[in-house]
C-alpha cells in the first residue's frame, strides 16, 4: 500500500516555537535601532549648519551642508593631532606586541623560578582602575626629567610608555593562552630541522599565532587611540592627541557642535576600518586565546 503524503513538514521537537523566534527578532531589531540612533544623530548633526544644531533638534535636516567637514581642519589643528595620535598609538602597539610575543613565548615554553608569580602578577594588574596610576606616573616622569634631563612629561615618548603599561599586561596574558594552544611538537620539529629558539618562534609559532597577535594589536591600538584622561594630563599643545584635541571646538563663546560631530566621525574612521578589515582574525584570536 502506497504511503500517504505528509500534510506538512515535520517539526523538530528541538526547534523553538514561532513566538520565541518573533520575540527574538523584535528584541534584536530594538537593540539595533538603539545602537544606531546615536550614529544617526552624529551623522545628521555633522551635516547641519551650526544654528540648526544649537536650535530645536530636527530628525531630518532642513538644510544639508558639508561645510563642517572642511572647517574642522581650520578651527583646531586637527591634522597635527591626528599625526600625534597615529605616532603614539602605532608605537605603543608595536612595542606592546613585540614585548608580549617574547614574554608569552618564554612563559608558555620554558620553566623558570617565579613563573606562576609572574603570570598572576601580570593578570592582577588588570584589577586596578587606571586612574590610580595617574599621579604616580606623573611624579615619576617629572622627577626623571628633573634629574636626568629626559623630558617624558609632555612628550610623545612619555605617552607611549604610559599606554604601554595599559596594554602590555593584557597582551602578555592573551598570548600566553594562545601559545599554549599551539602544539609543542611544532617547536621540536623546527629545532630538529636546525632552528634555534628564535628560529622556531619566528618561523613556526608566530605564523601560527597570527590571529592572536592581530587581536592584541587591535586592543593595544584602540586603547591608545581613544584614551582621554592620561592624554589630557601628560601632553601639551605640541603633543596633544585627537581625543583631547576635540575639546578645542568648545570655546568660551561658542560650541561648534556640528564640527564636533564631523571631527568625531573622521576620528572614528581609522579604528572602524581597521576593525572591519581585521574582524576575522580578531574573533579567531579572542576565542582561541580564551580557551586556556
Amino acid at each position: 500500500m502506497p504511503s500517504k503524503p505528509l500534510a506538512g513538514k515535520a517539526r523538530s521537537p528541538l526547534a523553538p516555537p514561532a513566538s520565541f523566534l518573533w520575540t527574538r527578532r523584535i528584541i534584536l531589531a530594538f537593540l539595533t535601532a538603539f545602537a544606531l540612533l546615536p550614529v544617526y544623530v552624529m551623522v545628521s548633526s555633522s551635516l547641519k549648519p551650526l544654528e540648526d544644531v544649537t536650535g530645536k533638534f530636527q530628525w531630518i535636516p532642513s538644510e544639508i551642508t558639508i561645510r563642517p567637514y572642511f572647517d574642522i581642519w581650520d578651527t583646531v589643528p586637527l591634522a597635527h593631532y591626528f599625526v600625534n595620535s597615529l605616532i603614539v598609538a602605532g608605537a605603543a602597539t608595536v612595542l606592546s606586541v613585540t614585548i608580549a610575543v617574547f614574554s608569552a613565548y618564554a612563559v608558555s615554553r620554558y620553566r623558570f623560578r617565579g613563573k606562576r608569580v609572574f603570570t598572576v602578577t601580570v593578570l592582577s594588574t588588570q584589577m586596578f582602575p587606571g586612574i590610580l596610576f595617574l599621579l604616580p606616573l606623573f611624579l615619576i616622569f617629572v622627577n626623571i626629567g628633573n634629574s636626568t634631563g629626559v623630558a617624558l612629561y609632555g612628550s610623545r615618548g612619555g605617552l607611549i610608555l604610559t599606554y604601554l603599561t595599559f596594554s602590555l599586561p593584557f597582551s602578555i596574558w592573551m598570548l600566553i593562552g594562545y601559545f599554549d594552544s599551539i602544539p609543542r611538537d611544532l617547536d621540536e620539529a623546527a629545532m630538529v630541522d636546525g632552528c634555534g629558539p628564535f628560529g622556531a618562534l619566528f618561523r613556526v609559532v608566530v605564523p601560527a599565532a597570527i590571529p592572536g597577535i592581530v587581536a592584541v594589536s587591535v586592543y593595544a591600538f584602540m586603547t591608545a587611540w581613544g584614551e582621554v584622561l592620561f592624554a589630557s594630563v601628560m601632553t601639551n599643545d605640541e603633543t596633544r592627541t585627537l581625543a583631547v584635541g576635540l575639546q578645542g571646538y568648545a570655546t568660551q563663546n561658542d560650541v561648534y557642535w556640528n564640527q564636533i560631530m564631523a571631527a568625531s566621525l573622521v576620528v572614528s574612521v581609522p579604528v572602524v576600518a581597521g576593525f572591519l578589515l581585521l574582524q576575522r582574525y580578531l574573533v579567531a584570536g579572542l576565542t582561541a586565546g580564551a580557551v586556556k
